[in-house]
């Protein structure tokens, strides 16, 4: 019996070291992704929301406990194969507690607060008389200064069509004409009306705005062309005030720490919903990705993988780590991969990149297409964390499959919950996200290096701008704390 027990033993040491010992490649990083553990993840995260409000945004319990979750895997669990830590920094958190319009005959019109929506008088909102405003569907209503030209908007409700330019551009030149307010209605009818984000370096610069639907508006403009004055409120009950968040860093202690392959993936939803698809999809195929990587040994490469905090606010949190890094460091990372919504519903399968790509788009495009599947292809747009990459001329690649209406209706909504996933796409994606990184952790041939110079890339100007933003906002962000219940503001 004492043998037996010896025995055991040294089969269980033996069976440990040669799983210690097991080397990495990339057939083993794909076949250990499966559906069943993807779906735990996304449960666990659909959860994490249920339990705190409906949403995993920064600045609220349902991210820390985002955090939280990530940490218990990357320190508890993978601890002796994982480095982990987490970066924090502070930034604006914005909430509408309630936001409501009441039309010219007294009726509560179904009505949308996008991000950083300045507060109203309360309790009161404002009134003001409506004023409507011409249409270019080419060019985007109200987009252009000399289509203001002419119009006085003193102490009204500016009716605007929604669409083309930043919703932000419509408020500036709103409130520079003397309008109290903005009464944006969609571009389309109904009331699946997507929450756009007017941007925290817009703080004290624009007007209260509320979005209606479509056919609400058409029925008081023509109103309003025959003749009719009509009136009505803007109630904006909101909040912008600094909240402190967290990046969660986390990178193998094996491999060369100068040449380093980094895997990245926003850990916040936005306020409005739980994010499975944006971006629960890319937290969770890193988590099973990292969970298969520290079984292995015998990569040169040091693998980093990050969770991004407040990408929904501005791609605020992988600004902050990319603002941060030296060149030296930058230096090091070889490779940054990015996964936002890899799970949509009706997924296209767009791969997106720029010059200083490399053979990014292959190692991604030959396993999607391997299996059946249509790649369609971008150009870097400034839209995700992957732009304080580019930015730093880090060779790039970034997985997408699409939002908004055909590939996610439930795009930034709180129907984006356990049920809006395509799961056949999630497993796909996932497993050609380990095979892009299995060959990577052992060989860099084809990859360029650091672009140190300024790339020929259409859209970089953009990208340019939003990284100056982010240092301009960083330093502003302690300044500001806006919040309607107190003193009454003026919005004019």
């Amino acid at each position: 019996m004492k043998f037996s027990r010896i025995a055991a033993t040294s089969a269980a040491f033996f069976s440990s070291a040669v799983l210690a010992n097991d080397p990495l490649t990339a057939e083993k990083l794909v076949a250990d992704i499966n559906q069943v553990e993807l779906e735990r993840v996304l449960w666990a995260l659909n959860k994490i929301a249920k339990d705190n409000g409906g949403t995993r945004a920064f600045g609220t319990p349902g991210y820390k406990a985002s955090v939280d979750f990530v940490l218990e895997r990357a320190q508890e669990r993978f601890g002796r194969e994982m480095d982990t830590y987490v970066q924090p920094f502070t930034f604006v958190y914005d909430e509408t507690r309630e936001i409501k319009v009441t039309g010219p005959d007294g009726e509560d019109v179904y009505v949308v607060s996008p991000q950083y929506n300045p507060a109203t008088p309360l309790p009161g909102g404002i009134t003001g008389a409506l004023l409507n405003t011409p249409v270019n569907d080419t060019t985007g209503s109200m987009c252009l200064e000399e289509q203001w030209d002419g119009i006085d908007a003193t102490d009204k409700l500016v009716l605007v069509k929604r669409g083309v330019c930043a919703v932000s551009d419509k408020l500036k030149f709103a409130k520079a004409k003397g309008a109290l307010g903005v009464i944006l209605y969609n571009q389309t009818p109904g009331n699946e009306i997507s929450v756009p984000t007017l941007g925290a370096e817009n703080i004290g610069t624009i007007i209260p705005v509320g979005i209606i639907p479509l056919e609400v508006a058409q029925s008081w403009i023509t109103r309003l062309t025959a003749g009719e004055s009509l009136t009505a409120n803007l109630l904006v009950d909101a909040i912008a005030e600094d909240r402190e968040t967290w990046n969660v860093i986390s990178e193998t202690k094996e491999g060369d720490p100068n040449k380093v392959i980094m895997l990245g993936a926003h850990l916040d939803s936005v306020l409005d919903g739980p994010g499975i698809n944006d971006d629960g999809s890319g937290t969770a195929a890193l988590l099973e990705i990292m969970g298969s990587v520290k079984k292995y040994k015998g990569f040169p490469h040091k693998i980093r993988f990050a969770w991004w905090a407040a990408e929904e606010a501005g791609l605020v949190g992988s600004y902050h780590y990319t603002q941060n890094l030296p060149s030296a460091e930058a230096d090091k990372i070889k490779f940054y991969f990015n996964y936002d919504m890899i799970a949509s519903p009706n997924p296209k399968y767009e791969i997106s990149s720029y010059e200083n790509t490399g053979i990014g788009v292959s190692l991604l495009e030959d396993y999607i297409t391997a299996a059946g599947k249509t790649v369609n292809y971008a150009e870097f747009d400034g839209r995700s964390d992957y732009a304080g990459f580019v930015e730093l001329g880090i060779p790039t690649v970034g997985l997408f499959t699409g939002d908004g209406a055909p590939w996610d209706p439930c795009y930034h909504k709180a129907c984006d919950d356990i049920n809006n996933i395509n799961w056949e796409g999630f497993v796909l994606n996932t497993k050609a996200a380990a095979n892009a990184l299995g060959r990577l952790a052992h060989s860099l041939e084809g990859v360029p290096p650091r672009l140190k110079t300024t790339p020929n890339l259409r859209g970089r100007d953009k990208m340019n701008y939003q990284f100056r933003r982010w240092a301009a906002l960083a330093q502003e962000a302690g300044s500001h704390s806006l919040c309607s219940h107190g003193k009454k503001k003026s919005t004019v």
